[in-house]
């Protein structure tokens, strides 16, 4: 029987040092008072990315790939010292020390062979949350307190593709079930963003699939809560890079939620959301270094919410590529056609608008992918484009995707115009339009160097004239004497899991 449960993720900004990791164990141990508590790590800060930075060095026959090991190892051997009383530390020296050994093995028959394939890639990332989980339970160790570490790739089983593996949910459930009820431990720690194949081959789940992998467990185990530990203090209406007076967005439905993540919002994994959707589990955002702040909230529905927007976010480095011709009218095949061209290559569409005239469509895509995409689709369409019947594949680059985000825009009419107008008036031109059936999300194309200036346009027009009104409302009459501090009320943030329906 799976008792109740609660899934805590810490990224790796809030384990990047040993410093830090004692603020994630401070905020376990306090979890570990409510429930029996399953913990997924990222890798240490940065870690990640030196991997990759020295996979691809030693494939390209460089030698600095060297340097790059020794401090990944070095770190982590200080981070061990830091966090261990001497006596506790021979032995996660030792297997920090193997675990180095081992990428540097691996990197050296990469320099030898002068090539990096996705398996070996995924292969060498995988050590960060190996060495990351293996060094957090070596801490909980020495504090006596039960747990036990669990390496994900026993227990998350995927596809073959590598980089970006598709997860095989049945076998996945029935392995996470199995081993949470076999175990006694109050405590059961794991790397995240790890799994593999049905062979035991280890493959990845795309950056940021450490939150995914949370998800995952959070899902088989029909945990009470799933809380997403990170640097920020939640969910933001936009990027505070971006935005200086950006608000803090309380309480997010999860389709809202995978929107505007999957619009740039960096705060959560787009793919996390889905698992613990299907079972009602709210997701709980919060700040590591701040966790009395009240964070975001990812549920079911936000009734309570009264705003019609609740987000406003971008993705930067976008190409446009159009396929335009006479010959398209009225000719079915032709998007099937060009979405095969792209798929063939694993090209990603981001955005799609196509004029009513048929006469054109075109589809906003990853700025990386320009070059390749546009000699598929025109070698797709090489006979049209020798008779005449279609020109060949127009691309703009420069460009990026904002989008507002919003479950009820579809009850307040009129948000488009005001979108439009306002970008129009501060002279910010639209290149393309979508907006989905589910009237969520309204997505425009725009000059990469407009973004900064259209996002605080559109912030201003629906967050801050608003907010703007609203005090102005609460302020008492200018002949009357107000007998209390006025102003907007707080909202008090209820525990996540009270919402829940009961048997979720």
């Amino acid at each position: 029987m799976i008792f109740v449960m609660q899934v805590l993720k810490f990224g790796g900004s809030s384990v990047a040092n040993a410093d830090n990791i004692s603020k994630v164990i401070h905020l376990v141990r306090q979890a570990l008072t409510k429930d029996r508590t399953i913990l997924v790590v990222s890798a240490f800060g940065g870690i990640t990315d030196m991997l990759i930075q020295a996979a691809l060095s030693a494939a390209a026959g460089d030698e600095a790939y060297k340097e790059s090991l020794q401090e990944i190892e070095h770190r982590h051997l200080e981070t061990v010292r830091a966090l261990l009383p001497i006596t506790r530390q021979s032995a996660a020296l030792s297997a920090v020390k193997t675990r180095c050994n081992e990428i540097e093995d691996i990197c050296s028959g990469v320099y030898l062979l002068g090539e990096l394939s996705p398996r070996t890639q995924d292969k060498i990332v995988s050590y960060g949350e190996l060495l990351s989980s293996y060094i957090i339970a070596a801490r909980f160790a020495a504090l006596d307190l039960e747990h036990a570490w669990k390496d994900a790739r026993e227990l998350i089983v995927t596809d073959s593709r590598f980089g970006h593996a598709a997860v095989d949910f049945p076998r996945t459930n029935r392995n996470i079930r199995e081993y949470i009820d076999s175990s006694s431990a109050s405590l059961i720690v794991l790397p995240g963003f790890i799994a593999a194949d049905e062979k035991g081959i280890t493959t990845t789940l795309g950056r940021g699939g450490s939150d995914y992998t949370a998800a995952i467990l959070a899902a088989a185990v029909d945990a009470r809560v799933l809380e997403i530990w990170t640097d920020v203090s939640g969910m933001m209406t936009a990027d505070p890079r971006l935005v200086s007076n950006v608000r803090l967005i309380p309480r997010i439905s999860y389709q809202e939620a995978m929107e505007l993540s999957h619009f740039g919002a960096k705060v959560i994994y787009p793919p996390t959301i889905q698992p613990v959707m299907r079972k009602n589990i709210p997701v709980w955002i919060k700040n590591t270094f701040a966790p009395e702040d009240p964070g975001t909230i990812i549920e079911l529905d936000t009734l309570h919410n009264g705003d019609s927007i609740r987000g406003i976010s971008s993705i930067p480095s976008i190409a446009l590529i159009s396929l335009e011709g006479s010959g398209m009218v009225g000719i079915p095949g032709f998007s099937k056609r060009l979405f095969e061209a792209l798929s063939s290559y694993q090209i990603n569409v981001i955005l799609i608008t196509q004029g009513s005239s048929e006469h054109s469509i075109c589809v906003g895509i990853d700025e990386s992918n320009v070059t390749t995409a546009k000699n598929a689709i025109d070698h797709s369409f090489q006979p049209e484009i020798s008779s005449g019947t279609v020109d060949p594949l127009n691309v703009e680059t420069g460009l990026s995707v904002i989008a507002l985000v919003g479950d009820h825009m579809k009850s307040h009419p009129g948000i488009s115009g005001k979108m439009f107008g306002a970008m129009g008036r501060n002279g910010v031109n639209v290149r393309a339009i979508a907006q989905g059936s589910s009237e969520r999300n309204i997505s425009a194309v725009i000059a990469a160097g407009d973004v900064k200036k259209a996002i605080n346009v559109l912030h201003e027009e629906f967050f801050e004239t608003s907010y703007r009104q609203l005090n102005r409302q609460c302020r008492p009459p200018p002949h009357r004497t107000a007998s209390a501090p006025t102003g907007l009320a707080s909202a008090t943030i209820a525990h996540p899991a009270a919402g829940r329906r009961s048997g979720q």
